[in-house]
């Protein structure tokens, strides 16, 4: 087939840019894809072209992408244009999917079974929460046992050595070595391996195994990498090893829409990609069709402060057919206006946020008027984070002043200089003489400002069993002493926020800890059976995604952005790689909305990343008052 007939068969609808990716066929070539600029229909174009007009057999093409899902999505585009019996001959596999082929080929050669892989999370969670305990000495909680998982995969993916793990864990305030090193030996105790465990021995049979790697290169000389910003580091080693001399590669992404460095997702990759690919070729496709104008104009103005990226604009096709929507609300007030949304819905509206724990007391009101509404990934860790645990334990014990258990969990807690002696002494003399626990520090040998603060405590107890669970946590955290061991042990204020905002609906603490109860069972039970117009969803899940409508939440200093970093500060590199990152998480919840875009601009709050709008903002504003002007004249 000509390429003209390729073309007008095919890709009649494509733009000059599309036409240069689809026709750069060897060497390494990196494609810079702006949001909504068509990168799937070009990758699928691609691989035809390849078929059709280079005479490249199917069986020497691979194309890796980031999930199975979209594995799936790109193998049925492609046979939906070019047919079943081509198609079938295609190889579409993540990252993952081709280590494990590496691994069990390697296994076969050498006569040996490879350790089996471990997908069962309840077992991986069982294994790292006894050595969690053994090491730390607590039991964990799951946010606890989530949180070492994703630091474990982060440390495997960017092939992190030991000072570098150790370094890590001190910013974390965990012996994360000797976990990571308990649970790797404990996994290969068990002849197991875990998804991250299949790179890394991938990598290692690649570089060790000259035939295997030499077969690979033979079967593959061909390398199509889709959302390469995604990929993390050793993904990114091993599809340099695979790509070998030929260096037939090709990758697509894009940096700005590089979010998941908790995962350790790689942009570096991409910045560097000219330096490690000698006659590498830098393409653009710079050209959006999902957004109107105006959200396009200002979502470039903003990811422009980035500097770790490449100098490249995103552009419009679309007319300005609305302004964006700056709306000024106080963050307390935001759930009421999101339930008139919710109440009035005519067109399919997305509410975007940062973290899975803003959206609760939405969710809240919207089961408590029965409105629909879709969820997308829900994530539990809020209910077993360690502040909301020990605002439930402080709450409960005040209505059991005698359960030693909890007492033993929160003594600490209230700045009240307790000892750990006198706190198991007051529990023994509590218990034989079937006292509360606080009234019981009147019987043993304590200085007096000790003793005045186990007063004060046992007041402050009493007197909370009669209010709203409201006042009762802004009780515990202002006048008991927990607002200081929060700033003192560097703990997520965010996290009382969400809890208070919930406690406004609840008339006594009893049924506020009863209904956190309910909220969680309702979140693991629910089910988007039904396509809703409504749609709550993090900006990490609504990637690759677009909305009608957008509202942008909880942008907010702390929040959204959680750090800030000011201009010329004395951060450290990585403080102030992890803002770019979060630049680019809202430059990607930005690019999901077609026709209207909603940010909330909180009252003495503001986010800086608000503030770096402000240009836009200004402009609007200014346009509405000149049609006013206009309107009144006329």
């Amino acid at each position: 087939m000509t390429q003209q007939e390729f073309f007008e068969t095919y890709g009649a609808r494509l733009n000059e840019q599309q036409i240069e990716a689809v026709k750069t066929v060897e060497g390494p070539v990196l494609l810079l894809a702006v949001p909504g600029s068509g990168k799937t229909t070009v990758l699928v174009n691609r691989l035809g072209y390849m078929l059709y007009c280079k005479g490249i057999a199917p069986e020497n093409i691979l194309t890796l992408t980031y999930t199975v899902a979209a594995t799936k999505d790109m193998a049925a585009r492609f046979k939906n244009i070019f047919g079943e019996e081509v198609s079938d001959r295609l190889e579409f596999r993540t990252i993952n999917g081709s280590c494990a082929k590496i691994i069990a080929h390697y296994g076969r050669l050498i006569d040996k079974p490879s350790f089996e892989l471990c997908t069962d999370e309840k077992e991986i969670g069982a294994l790292l929460g006894n050595i969690y305990l053994n090491v730390v000495g607590e039991y964990p909680t799951e946010s606890d046992i989530k949180t070492v998982r994703t630091l474990i995969t982060y440390c495997k993916n960017m092939c992190l050595d030991k000072e570098e793990i150790k370094k890590l864990g001190k910013d974390e305030d965990l012996d994360l070595l000797q976990i990571y090193e308990i649970y790797n030996n404990e996994l290969k105790s068990r002849s197991l391996m875990d998804y991250d465990d299949q790179m890394v021995y991938a990598y290692r049979i690649l570089k060790g195994s000259k035939f295997i790697l030499d077969y690979y290169q033979k079967q593959y000389p061909y390398i199509c990498v889709d959302e390469a910003q995604d990929t993390s580091k050793i993904q990114h080693m091993i599809i340099n090893l695979l790509a070998g001399d030929a260096g037939n590669i090709f990758m697509v992404g894009d940096e700005d829409q590089s979010i998941y460095g908790f995962r350790a997702a790689y942009p570096d990759a991409l910045l560097n990609f000219e330096k490690e690919h000698i006659g590498a070729k830098v393409l653009y496709m710079d050209k959006n069709y999902r957004s109107n104008a105006k959200i396009i104009e200002a979502a470039d103005i903003f990811i422009q402060h980035n500097k770790d990226r490449y100098q490249k604009h995103i552009c419009a096709t679309r007319e300005g057919t609305s302004e964006i929507n700056f709306l000024e609300i106080s963050r307390e007030k935001q759930y009421a206006y999101l339930i008139k949304v919710a109440e009035n819905i005519q067109n399919q509206t997305a509410i975007l946020y940062r973290d899975n724990e803003s959206i609760l007391p939405l969710v809240d009101l919207l089961e408590r008027k029965a409105l629909p509404y879709n969820i997308k990934n829900v994530d539990m860790a809020f209910f077993t984070n360690k502040v909301v645990l020990d605002i439930l334990n402080i709450l409960q014990f005040s209505f059991v002043p005698m359960d030693e258990e909890l007492f033993m969990k929160i003594y600490f807690k209230f700045q009240s200089y307790l000892s750990k002696q006198n706190a198991i002494e007051m529990c023994r003399l509590a218990e034989r003489n079937r006292s509360s626990i606080l009234e019981a520090a009147e019987l043993i040998n304590i200085n007096g400002r000790v003793l005045g603060n186990c007063r004060s405590l046992d007041t402050h107890f009493k007197n909370m069993v009669n209010e709203d669970p409201y006042k009762a946590i802004i009780r515990i955290e202002k006048y008991m002493g927990y607002g200081e061991y929060m700033t003192a042990n560097n703990l997520d204020k965010n996290k009382l926020f969400i809890l208070k905002m919930l406690a406004k609906q609840e008339p006594t603490i009893p049924s506020f800890i009863n209904r956190l109860y309910e909220l969680r069972q309702i979140l693991s039970e629910k089910k988007n059976e039904k396509r809703e117009k409504l749609i709550l969803s993090t900006i990490h899940s609504s990637k690759g995604l677009e909305y009608d409508s957008v509202i942008l939440m909880d942008v907010i200093n702390g929040v959204f952005p959680s750090k800030v970093i000011r201009k010329n500060s004395r951060a450290s590199a990585q403080d102030k790689k992890d803002f770019e990152e979060e630049r680019r998480i809202f430059y990607v919840g930005m690019t999901r909305a077609k026709e209207r875009l909603t940010i909330f601009k909180y009252l003495n709050k503001q986010s800086v990343f608000v503030k770096e709008l402000a240009p836009v903002e200004e402009a609007e504003e200014k346009e509405t008052r000149s049609e006013k002007v206009a309107l009144e004249k006329s």
